[in-house]
């Protein structure tokens, strides 16, 4: 070969391997779309996502009464807390981040322990209604809210297939709406939960534990029962005998992190509202992987989170479902 045409073909090699390493097709790529996006964990799962987490996280007011089921929206939240409201009958405070259904509710009216949950994530928080020691925190401007108190019929609707107070829901559309309407930024995702590496969450370690109840009420359809689903490795939720599904969807509620934690409740009023104390810390059970431990909990900056020896519990990647109870007396574990 001559030196010239030699020559040539180095400098046009030369070129295809600049070219190369400029569109990623060669050796020294920084990354297509997919391998990038790979890069994002949601903050209040720990999974991957294939967009930059850039939603501030929204907290809704969720109905448990048996005529609301089932509800809209509990399939896609990522972090739920469960505590009684009036009386035998819990309400949910759902976190949501990494999904938002196009419906939630039926929404409910708020108590200022849910307000404070809802604070530690400085999630936007959804309700219809407040008891006065919650109409108080909000009218402080304790957290940035919505209630349906002043939009019923406008970004709050009823649904004509139930009963009042069983029929309040709102869109994401119509969050948003709101917000604008009140100058919330709605670009400032939650800071992150600490969550398990696999080789972590291959090491747990506990009591078996295949089934898990929880009692609240001498009423069957008020409790929660937790059943393990090994092929899955998570736990799906029944009340009153039938799973928790998503209106929305069909789908089942499913749970990775199972926290309950007992807190002291005092009875405040004749309705049989209730004070409960999310500050000290107590004795908790964290149920992840089929498996049981002993552990504590401890109010993180406004998170209720597992601690043992001191020190932070990590998560298992996933969703979170907290049961706050006045007593661990009331958990039942069986395999």
């Amino acid at each position: 070969m001559g030196k010239k045409r030699l020559i040539g073909l180095m400098f046009l090699l030369l070129v295809l391997s600049a070219c190369g390493r400029q569109h990623g097709t060669g050796g020294n790529q920084q990354g297509t779309g997919k391998s990038a996006a790979h890069q994002w964990t949601a903050p209040l799962t720990g999974l991957r996502t294939t967009n930059r987490p850039a939603k501030r996280a929204v907290a809704v007011m969720i109905n448990n009464h048996p005529l609301a089921r089932p509800q809209s929206g509990l399939s896609s939240a990522d972090v739920v807390y469960e505590a009684l409201a009036e009386g035998e009958i819990t309400r949910f405070v759902a976190i949501f981040e990494s999904h938002m259904p196009a419906k939630f509710g039926p929404v409910r009216s708020a108590r200022p322990y849910f307000i404070k949950l809802a604070k530690g994530y400085d999630a936007l928080y959804i309700a219809h209604g407040y008891s006065l020691g919650a109409k108080k925190l909000l009218d402080s401007g304790y957290v940035d809210e919505l209630n349906g108190m002043q939009y019923d019929g406008t970004l709050f609707k009823r649904s004509a297939a139930r009963k009042a107070p069983h029929n309040s829901y709102i869109t994401y559309q119509n969050i948003l709406k709101g917000a604008r309407k009140k100058g919330y930024v709605m670009n400032q995702p939650p800071s992150p939960l600490s969550f398990a590496s696999a080789k972590e969450v291959k090491n747990i370690s506990g009591i078996s534990a295949g089934k898990v109840s929880v009692r609240y009420s001498s009423r069957d359809n008020l409790n929660a029962v937790y059943r393990y689903n090994a092929e899955k490795g998570k736990y799906a939720r029944y009340a009153g005998g039938a799973e928790t599904v998503d209106a929305n969807n069909g789908q089942p509620v499913l749970i990775d992190n199972l926290f309950i934690v007992a807190a002291k409740h005092k009875l405040i009023d004749s309705h049989g509202r209730k004070d409960i104390d999310l500050t000290s810390g107590g004795k908790a059970y964290l149920i992840q992987k089929g498996k049981l431990r002993e552990v504590e909990w401890e109010n993180d900056s406004g998170r209720i989170l597992p601690y043992q020896n001191g020190k932070p519990v990590k998560l298992v990647p996933g969703k979170t479902w907290v049961n706050i109870v006045p007593t661990l007396s009331s958990v039942t574990v069986t395999d």
